[in-house]
């Protein structure tokens, strides 16, 4: 069960609003935003293995205290070890450490479907629990969870993953702003950088803002919001377990990048129009691909973009994009939707997603590497 989930309920039940909500969500992006690319910079200094134990140790940490949590200021401070709360960059770092760049998009669809396996069998378990023994239990079992976890990657994973790691970095410090600012000056990390930010902003304040949706507009409770949440968790599963490895090995980046772009495009399109819950599962199929296979291939392109020691650091910059956007998203999202309504989140995202497809048309650059 997502904390973003979890905290839902237990705002509500600690009578929050949904702006204090609004806050908690800003507050744990921002807490992500500025732990991603410092922990990807760890895991290229000390080891992605490292790396990992650290994340999973952090989210067991949350989750603890969000258990404990009789406050709201408490479900704030159970917030703060989200800093380097980077489960999924730090599997993806690893991934990308012993796969080849031929293989990676494929490879990085495959970690996918774990967590999409995830996706489907929390938010279900999650809202049982949460329905019949609160928010605090499931919280708990998160807890447990991670720390199994964390004795798994102690015990599995190899401590070493790169090839090149006994390699003579240029500067020992996680803090290095140099170095980031060196990715960025790459022209293809930079440029996919800027799409994934400014495509993810139409999600992102349609993902922060569907907890309320789902129970203002839908009409859903906790255990029939994790129903839907573990639909689109199977979505993911399929689109990442079959449909990126067979696409990757038939067309190249730049194609696959301009297909998802307008795939998304005409999902908002269709989610202008939904007025039933059945309706939007409907949209959630091409939302759910073109979403999936956009976020693999910018994450493929800018690993392949730089030299195989730099890959957490630059996999923590493309995280960071997301964080940044979950950091306005409630706010932006809270707004539209008060004065708008629902229909707002599918026309602001076919705009701003045919804008982008329209860039890659006319202006977009033939190599992502």
């Amino acid at each position: 069960f997502s904390p973003i989930s979890l905290s839902q309920y237990l705002s509500k039940k600690l009578g929050a609003d949904p702006m204090v909500f609004g806050y908690l969500q800003t507050t744990f992006a921002v807490v992500q935003l500025c732990g991603g690319p410092v922990y990807g910079r760890f895991g290229d200094l000390f080891g992605s293995k490292a790396a990992l134990g650290l994340a999973f140790s952090a989210s067991a940490l949350s989750y603890g205290l969000l258990s404990v949590s009789t406050s709201v200021p408490m479900l704030f401070f159970s917030r703060l070890p989200s800093v380097f709360m980077h489960v999924m960059q730090g599997s993806q770092m690893i991934i990308t450490d012993i796969s080849s760049k031929e293989d990676r998009a494929g490879a990085l669809g495959k970690l996918g479907v774990s967590y999409a396996v995830g996706m489907v069998v929390g938010p279900f378990l999650g809202g049982i629990m949460t329905k019949h023994y609160g928010g605090q239990f499931a919280a708990m079992c998160s807890c447990v969870l991670s720390l199994i976890s964390v004795a798994m990657v102690m015990v599995f994973l190899p401590t070493k993953t790169k090839h090149l790691f006994h390699a003579p970095a240029s500067s020992t410090s996680v803090f290095d702003v140099k170095k980031f600012l060196e990715l960025l000056r790459i022209p293809a990390v930079l440029y996919l950088i800027c799409i994934k930010l400014v495509s993810a902003v139409p999600f992102g304040i349609f993902q922060s803002m569907f907890a309320i949706v789902s129970m203002e507009y839908f009409k859903l409770d906790a255990q029939y919001n994790g129903f839907v949440l573990s639909y689109a968790g199977t979505l993911s599963i399929v689109v990442q377990g079959i449909g990126v490895g067979y696409l990757s090995h038939r067309f190249n980046d730049t194609d696959l990048l301009k297909w998802s772009i307008g795939t998304i495009a005409f999902a908002y399109a269709c989610m202008f129009m939904v007025t039933t819950i059945y309706q939007f599962c409907a949209v959630l199929i091409p939302l759910v691909a073109g979403g999936t296979i956009l976020t693999i291939v910018t994450t493929s392109s800018m690993t392949k973009a730089v030299p195989i020691k730099d890959t957490g650091t630059v996999l923590g910059l493309s995280m960071a994009c997301n964080s940044l956007v979950r950091s306005v998203s409630p706010t932006l999202g809270g707004v539209l939707f008060h004065m708008y309504g629902w229909p707002v989140f599918g026309a602001f995202g076919f705009v701003i997603n045919s804008a982008i497809g329209l860039f890659l048309l006319v202006w977009g650059r033939e190599s992502l590497h």
